[in-house]
């Protein structure tokens, strides 16, 4: 069957169709037919043809916006009876368009004047000339054209994925898969919000609702993006923050995907062994306290994004988050109680002591929260943009913060801080195009392997089955330990990235998992349990444009330092370095020497911001999570549920999730998710399971019927607003 190629309500609004001649399984076009398809498509409006026919690929072509030549895409298909069937669809672009007709025939139709619009019988004569022409020939053409360019060329899909579906990501699949326990609570707890034009998902509600004034004011994505980081920074301050870093992977309406890095690096006095004794033993420095802090990135990466991107003027981003600390917010259930987990911690430093607890303890709920140090500071960055936090007022306060307590950030180390735009990675994924971060984020180069891995077995067993359940625990115990052998800062590491996003690779590791037995991993000595604490939010405005925004202080309110006179909080990223070989970090990762600590080095990270395009082009979801080493399996989760199990995106992200690292050899299963039955099968099969309270949420937006949905997940006290 064709893809369904509706219409694209956060595309482009200036109308147009966009052209493509589909055809499944053609060997090869010779050069007088690609001219024939170009003459062909020069008047509108143009049909997609799909054709079958035996061991062969697919082609694409589509004409550029330039009217050039069409460019060719070719991927491989499942394998065929012998016939060639030809099915005819268009593809609409434009606000004002919707597709109607059977799944083989849709035509672009004007709400107006409800007329369709009519096809040139020579066009179609020309094409069906080209769809016989393919049909008989017996060339095949190479496995895989990449269709992006740069240092990391898009993932090639697997031999024989099945069709992707062209439903949106909101809509199909049942309320709750049959192997979810009966009792799961978080299937009544999530809640969708639907909107027409724009959709913003973030940890908090005031956040949504800021990014959401900002886009119904005229900005795009970018500025919402902005404004929502800084608001984050007031009204979630366990993971919201200037004082950290993070990954941002924009995609614009003209297709355009770049990936900002803005992770945090290690101090000029930096050293590989600063954070163990001189018996090997690692010292709790490298989590809280002033040792434990790398070099901000978040203020300069969001003023180069909005310097590349943004629309609005810098300081009307910056204001929202100004009133919030000025004015006050009153503080609820969610961020009263993750002030309290962490009171012990924030007593430690007069500036943090001062900043979050009344009387030594956390302010319970309904507290109006005032943050005046806070509401200065980001005033002075809304008025003299990143060089104040780098080199001006706020950078001295930094250094004579750092001094105080025995910290290694100098004027010169925030002086030199540098963002750094890098190629996505690109992994195809059953028909979809899925857009992330590459490294020093091992976020991307472990979900490509996981997918990888897993697109290699279809159909996949059912949702919540020993079957899948043991298949999804073998391919991510094979990619964590990839990850913690080879990835690293790209400025200081070499990575052999193009083996591991290889699907020949995913072959290799595919073979040796044995389909009833567990592999065993190397148990590391002294494994901590894991935290978290970083924040995403999803941003998709009525352009459609898209970012996918992870940030992080690293644990719960990071080092737990409040800058003295600044108000707001510093991260204790060193710990995502390896502190020391073979010793797990906060997260229970045992990393290698690609890892190791350097002066002015990136620490690898698990973020997964991902934007996600279906086989169209379109986009089709926005989404990442929080959690530390649990980001990467969360995200693929959520994909596999939307792709693979064919769920609503409510149902995607409520439903129980699974995280294995390799190290330490630990099979975790949300508590009261799954049905004993499975989890006595993967005990059978020699798994190590163990029960726990899972706390990453995802936030995400799909592509609906009309407009969008988004979801913020029922874990935490997110939120979704839209308009």
């Amino acid at each position: 069957m064709a893809p369904k190629l509706d219409t694209d309500p956060g595309s482009d609004q200036r109308g147009g169709l966009r052209h493509a001649v589909i055809i499944n399984n053609p060997p090869i076009i010779p050069t007088f037919l690609k001219k024939w398809v170009w003459l062909i498509r020069q008047s509108e409006p143009t049909a997609s043809i799909t054709s079958t026919a035996p061991n062969s690929g697919a082609i694409i072509a589509s004409r550029p916006r330039n009217g050039s030549m069409p460019q060719m895409s070719h991927s491989r298909a499942a394998p065929h009876d012998g016939r060639c069937d030809v099915n005819v669809t268009s593809a609409a672009r434009g606000a004002n368009e919707r597709m109607v007709g059977s799944p083989t025939q849709s035509f672009p139709v004007d709400p107006n004047s409800g007329q369709r619009a009519q096809f040139d019988m020579h066009r179609l004569l020309g094409l069906g000339l080209l769809v016989l022409a393919a049909c008989r020939s017996g060339i095949k053409l190479p496995e895989t054209i990449p269709v992006t360019p740069g240092v990391l060329a898009p993932i090639p899909p697997a031999e024989a994925p099945p069709e992707a579906p062209a439903r949106p990501a909101a809509e199909g699949g049942t309320a709750r898969p049959a192997l979810i326990a009966t009792d799961w609570p978080l299937g009544q707890r999530v809640r969708a919000v639907a909107a027409e034009h724009a959709m913003v998902v973030t940890s908090h509600p005031l956040a949504s609702d800021v990014g959401v004034d900002i886009l119904r004011r005229g900005g795009n994505a970018v500025d919402a993006a902005v404004a929502v980081a800084f608001a984050l920074t007031v009204v979630h301050p366990v993971a919201g923050n200037i004082g950290g870093g993070g990954f941002m992977v924009i995609r614009t309406h003209d297709d355009t995907v770049r990936a900002l890095d803005f992770r945090e690096t290690a101090p000029s006095g930096a050293t590989r062994s600063m954070y163990v004794d001189s018996a090997g033993n690692v010292l709790g420095s490298s989590l809280t306290g002033h040792r434990s802090v790398g070099v901000p990135g978040t203020v300069a990466g969001l003023f180069e994004a909005h310097r590349r991107f943004g629309r609005l003027p810098w300081k009307e981003l910056v204001a929202p988050a100004v009133g919030l600390a000025r004015d006050g917010h009153v503080l609820d259930g969610v961020r009263s109680r993750q002030i309290a987990r962490e009171a012990e911690r924030l007593a430690r430093f007069p500036a943090s002591r001062a900043q979050f607890l009344v009387n030594g303890e956390a302010p319970p709920a309904g507290t109006r929260f005032v943050q005046p140090d806070l509401a200065r500071t980001l005033q002075l960055i809304a008025d003299s943009g990143p060089q104040v936090f780098y080199q001006g007022g706020i950078a001295e306060l930094i250094v004579q913060e750092m001094a105080h307590g025995g910290g290694l950030i100098t004027r010169e180390d925030l002086a030199r801080y540098r963002v750094k735009w890098r190629d996505p990675i690109a992994i195809g994924y059953r028909g979809y195009t899925i857009y992330t971060m590459p490294p020093p984020s091992g976020g991307g180069v472990t979900l490509a392997e996981i997918l990888n891995v897993m697109e290699g077995y279809a159909p996949l067993p059912p949702f919540g089955s020993a079957r899948l359940m043991h298949l999804q625990t073998e391919a991510m115990r094979r990619a964590y330990a990839d990850r913690n052998a080879f990835l690293g800062d790209p400025d200081f590491v070499e990575m052999p990235l193009a083996r591991l996003l290889s699907k020949a690779y995913a072959a290799t590791l595919r073979a040796n998992i044995d389909l009833q037995r567990a592999t065993p991993s190397v148990q590391p000595r002294g494994a901590r349990s894991e935290g978290t604490e970083t924040t995403h939010y999803s941003v998709v405005d009525v352009d459609g444009n898209a970012v996918s925004c992870t940030t992080t202080l690293n644990n719960d309110f990071g080092s737990a330092v409040t800058v003295t006179g600044a108000g707001f909080l510093l991260n204790d990223e060193m710990d995502d370095f390896m502190t020391a070989p073979g010793k797990p970090n906060l997260f229970g990762l045992v990393q290698g020497e690609g890892n190791a600590i350097a002066p002015g080095k990136r620490m690898l990270s698990g973020m997964t911001p991902a934007i996600v395009l279906d086989s169209a082009a379109r986009l089709f979801l926005v989404l990442g999570s929080p959690g530390g080493s649990r980001i990467t399996t969360a995200v693929y989760q959520v994909l596999s549920n939307v792709i693979d199990q064919d769920m609503p995106l409510p149902t995607a992200i409520a439903a129980p999730r699974l995280h294995h690292q390799a190290v330490p050899d630990t099979l975790h299963l949300e508590r009261d998710g799954f049905v004993r039955a499975s989890i006595d099968s993967l005990e059978a099969m020699g798994h190590n399971v163990r029960i726990w309270n899972y706390k990453t949420e995802v936030n995400a937006i799909a592509r609906a019927a009309a407009g969008w949905v988004g979801v913020a997940d029922p874990r935490r006290g997110g939120g979704a607003a839209g308009y």
